[in-house]
């Protein structure tokens, strides 16, 4: 029997982990998710929104990575301050409707202990991703993720991963307070985020 390469093995486990994404599309449908209860959001049916109460939040898991500008970051890095995720690629119509409300969102809080990082996924070029921040005019970092591996580090139900852009807001402590799954405006945003920034320090 022939042997993989070693590069050849690469390859076949970074194809694998895409695979198992299941990122069949890109879409801006409203979905809860299976598995909220489980890990504490809650929301109205037919809502893109889902919070989790400050007694009945799970901790994110402390991803890590490159930015696009190949710059080392994890999301403890940022521990203290409340933190907006972006799940997003520069292939999906919604991630790119919604990238000004997202920036002018970051404009208004990153004075306020609030700290954005995009993830981008299955962009095979990260030049792609990087035009899109530029075009776009995002200033915030983005973890290059495009085999979608720190996705795959999320508890069951947190995210769904079929359906992008999807924004996730951290609490102080690093754990989930909120999603809204699809684009978003930046009032909405706002609503998500605002909330969580009003928290007291503990």
């Amino acid at each position: 029997m022939t042997r993989l390469r070693p590069r050849l093995a690469v390859v076949a486990a970074t194809t694998a982990a895409a695979a198992a994404l299941v990122l069949t599309g890109c879409s801006s449908s409203a979905s809860s998710g299976s598995g909220d209860g489980q890990i504490g959001f809650v929301s109205a049916k037919g809502s893109t929104i889902s919070k989790a109460s400050a007694g009945h939040r799970q901790d994110a898991p402390d991803i890590s990575g490159s930015t696009l500008e190949g710059k080392p970051v994890k999301l403890s890095d940022y521990r203290g301050k409340v933190v907006v995720l972006n799940v997003w690629g520069s292939w999906c119509g919604p991630c790119r409707a919604e990238a000004d409300d997202l920036q002018r969102v970051w404009d208004k809080y990153k004075d306020q202990d609030v700290q954005f990082l995009g993830i981008n996924t299955r962009d095979p070029e990260i030049a792609n991703a990087v035009r899109f921040e530029q075009e776009k005019g995002v200033t915030f970092p983005s973890l290059y993720d495009p085999a979608g591996t720190q996705l795959l580090k999320f508890p069951k139900g947190s995210l769904n991963l079929q359906s992008l852009p999807t924004t996730l807001v951290v609490d102080r402590e690093g754990r989930l307070a909120a999603r809204a799954v699809g684009g978003q405006t930046d009032d909405v945003l706002e609503s998500v985020l605002q909330p969580v920034v009003a928290e007291q320090k503990l």
